[in-house]
């Protein structure tokens, strides 16, 4: 299994008062370990990076992420994303420029989306995004 985790779980793997239970930081966790295939990309990375203080936490989220493999999105990335959104929105789904792109890069490499935010789940009815589901 190839994860694209979004910055929604890494912001609370991050946290130090995260809730314990939280069942998407538990699967990174297991699948960090397990060396499963975990991948990024500059957009998660910069969310990440806005939301870290201080040149020592920033230092340190660059060192966390460098072992990672990371996916850049191309032009039809950016054109099949559009559609996406769109086609979303016309049935009645609304999807952000970035989460539509997030989106198709998983779909484009075959990967699980990890995510806690449930408007991904929304916009899987009407497309190939495959998303991870606690078992």
């Amino acid at each position: 299994m190839s994860l694209l985790v979004d910055t929604s779980v890494w912001s609370l793997a991050f946290r130090r008062d995260a809730p314990a239970d939280c069942p998407e930081v538990k699967a990174l966790r297991v699948a960090l370990e397990q060396g499963e295939s975990v991948v990024c990309t500059g957009l998660i990375l910069q969310e990440l990076l806005q939301g870290f203080a201080g040149a020592k936490s920033r230092d340190r989220l660059l060192q966390h992420f460098s072992a990672l493999p990371f996916i850049s999105p191309d032009r039809t990335d950016h054109v099949e994303a559009a559609e996406l959104r769109n086609h979303c929105r016309r049935k009645g789904v609304q999807m952000g420029t970035i989460d539509a792109l997030i989106a198709q890069l998983c779909i484009r490499h075959d990967l699980i989306l990890l995510s806690t935010d449930a408007d991904f789940r929304h916009a899987a009815r009407f497309c190939p995004l495959r998303n991870w589901g606690a078992k």
